[in-house]
């Protein structure tokens, strides 16, 4: 909401601009009226509203055409003043005023004007008959208002309509000649519905209802009130309530109404509330709310916020399977401006044999673009109405900034939870491969994924000593000489190279030496494809030999060339070097420290699946 108005007075001469201006400050009409008042400004605590209000009086005799131009186009709306007892200065609005207007305003954002009848004292009928028509010829004009200034008539009604207009424009949601509203309040309206709609069954029930009311307008509704609400509804519309709750059709009927009534403040608090500007547009402000992030320091979703988000996913998961369709998909995505996740997405986090996003894997990309791009989580989650359903004050409040990577070296301990293992490897080396492994994928299911719809992320969670860790795969493209910062940054280097072509090992080998010979990011080399039969590397030394010389842990076998799903212990043991780059290599090799992550993994592995079990039961 704007945080001041302007309102702006024109007319012709002895209407009584001056006089309705000095009428309102002084509470009694003047007896000596000079030809222009100065400008005055309403402090914010005597408004209705609550905003200053600044008032600005125009005179022909004392202002140039130029200086009207400018303040028309400064004002936010503008009285035209006319004498009901003065035909011509009623005629003077269609003929002089509204044009005069039009030409020195936006056409893409129109000033609202409204039309003020002074002078009624000295008449007994209502110019009513004649401004109707004009009114209606005119969608800018956003009332009339018949008062005087001798008589204190309608004097602070006239510029409390003026003050809402501003704040409450009928323009940008109602269109008087079809008498509905127009599209984009429609869009945004449904928006709230949906997710006001807790249950997403379509109904908002008592419940939902009352959460709705409290959450716009700081009271819930009495019972007896509820039922009037819905009552209204029933009268005028047959399918407006269903198994006694609001519909979207009667949502958005009660809506209408209350913008017919002149009641289009309450339809402004509740697109307000729900992070809509004055053109019906997400505010900025409400989708990216300021989130400060030092360097060296990563982005995590906290406890609120996953919670948030595994109430989304049971909402849209309506048959219930742990994993959300196609359709289900497009359904909690409807609330956004467009589709967010393509493709790529169903090959970076774990589905089901469908290809569906599993619960697990819905998790795991909203963790994934958390870590990425903070703001696009921001973006997201408020789309999903985040702050508003979690009763916070923004999305950042969902958000756990992580503190210097430096200091976690320092106590050699972490809080974090999501962990960066960037994957270097000649092409053909098998990377991909190592990455679709990850999320249970052997070599026969990888055949499936589309090139177009190829991922280089795989994220998924790993168990480290009973603690459950985000581990993020990230395969980077083998170009040698334009590695980036963003390659070069991680919290593990993962080093493949192909066991059945002899000239793969090189490429790890030179990207090590060059790239993390003398970085603090620990390492480890991925002897790919080890299902083949093993080729010597034509390098000057073995990979064997090359690991003991820079104390690196000894290459680690792998192959997705499996019956079933490929082994995860190597996954668990790249976020166990991750969560300890202070721990030696001379630890990292031995084998009571691998002991005691894989005996942790497998326990928490089976404490998690006995879980996954209750939490299917409870659903």
């Amino acid at each position: 909401m704007r945080k001041d108005v302007r309102i702006l007075l024109v007319g012709e001469s002895k209407v009584g601009k001056t006089s309705l201006i000095m009428s309102l400050v002084s509470e009694e009409f003047p007896k000596v009226v000079p030809y222009r008042a100065e400008e005055i400004t309403i402090p914010a605590d005597v408004t209705p509203e609550r905003v200053p209000t600044h008032i600005v009086d125009y005179s022909e005799a004392e202002q140039t055409d130029e200086q009207l131009f400018q303040e028309i186009s400064k004002a936010n709306v503008i009285c035209i003043v006319y004498a009901v007892n003065n035909k011509t200065s009623i005629e003077k609005v269609t003929s002089h005023w509204i044009p005069l207007i039009t030409e020195n305003t936006d056409k893409d954002s129109r000033v609202p004007l409204i039309l003020v009848g002074n002078k009624s004292d000295l008449v007994e009928h209502s110019s009513m008959e004649t401004i109707l028509p004009i009114m209606n010829q005119h969608s800018e004009i956003e009332t009339c208002v018949e008062c005087s200034a001798k008589n204190l008539k309608n004097i602070s009604e006239l510029f409390y309509y003026a003050q809402k207009a501003v704040l409450h424009p009928t323009g940008p949601l109602y269109c008087p000649e079809r008498k509905d509203m127009k599209s984009l309040c429609v869009k945004a309206l449904t928006r709230i519905f949906k997710v006001s709609d807790l249950d997403n069954d379509g109904i908002l029930n008592d419940h939902e209802l009352n959460f709705f009311q409290r959450t716009c307008f700081n009271t819930p509704l009495e019972p007896q009130a509820l039922e009037d609400v819905k009552n209204v509804v029933r009268k005028n519309l047959s399918d407006g309530v269903c198994d006694n709750g609001l519909t979207l059709t009667g949502f958005l009927f009660l809506h209408t109404l209350f913008i017919q009534r002149g009641r289009h403040e309450t339809t402004w608090t509740v697109l307000r509330r729900f992070g809509y500007d004055d053109d019906l547009e997400l505010n900025q402000d409400y989708l990216f709310p300021p989130l400060k992030l030092p360097p060296d320091c990563t982005t995590e979703l906290n406890h609120n916020a996953y919670l948030f988000l595994q109430s989304v996913f049971d909402k849209h998961d309506k048959d219930r399977d742990c994993a959300l369709s196609p359709e289900e998909t497009r359904d909690l995505f409807d609330v956004f401006p467009y589709m967010p996740w393509g493709p790529d997405v169903n090959n970076t986090v774990c589905t089901n044999e469908q290809g569906w996003i599993t619960y697990q894997g819905f998790l795991s990309q909203w963790t994934l673009t958390t870590y990425l791009d903070v703001q696009r989580c921001l973006e997201y989650l408020g789309y999903l109405g985040y702050s508003i359903i979690a009763e916070q004050e923004s999305q950042a409040s969902g958000i756990t900034v992580t503190r210097d990577k430096k200091i976690d070296l320092q106590k050699k301990q972490t809080q974090r939870s999501v962990f960066r293992c960037n994957v270097f490897g000649d092409v053909g080396s098998g990377k991909t491969g190592f990455l679709q492994a990850f999320l249970g994928r052997n070599h026969t299911r990888q055949k499936s994924i589309r090139e177009e719809h190829r991922s280089y992320y795989a994220i998924s969670t790993t168990y480290v000593y009973g603690q459950e860790k985000y581990l993020l795969l990230h395969e980077v493209f083998p170009d040698f000489d334009y590695l980036s910062d963003a390659d070069l940054s991680c919290d593990i280097v993962c080093l493949v190279y192909d066991v059945s072509n002899p000239y793969s090992f090189e490429y790890c080998a030179k990207v090590f030496k060059q790239y993390f010979l003398d970085s603090k990011i620990p390492c480890m080399m991925i002897a790919a494809k080890s299902d083949l039969p093993e080729m010597k590397q034509m390098f000057g030394c073995s990979p064997l030999e090359f690991c003991r010389r820079h104390k690196l842990p000894h290459p680690q076998s792998f192959t997705c060339n499996t019956a079933a799903a490929p082994s995860r212990d190597i996954y668990t043991k790249l976020t166990t070097m991750a969560m300890h780059p202070h721990v030696s290599q001379a630890d990292l090799k031995s084998s009571t420290f691998w002991l005691r992550t894989s005996v942790g993994a497998s326990v928490c592995a089976v404490l998690g699946f006995a879980m996954y079990k209750v939490l299917l039961r409870s659903r």
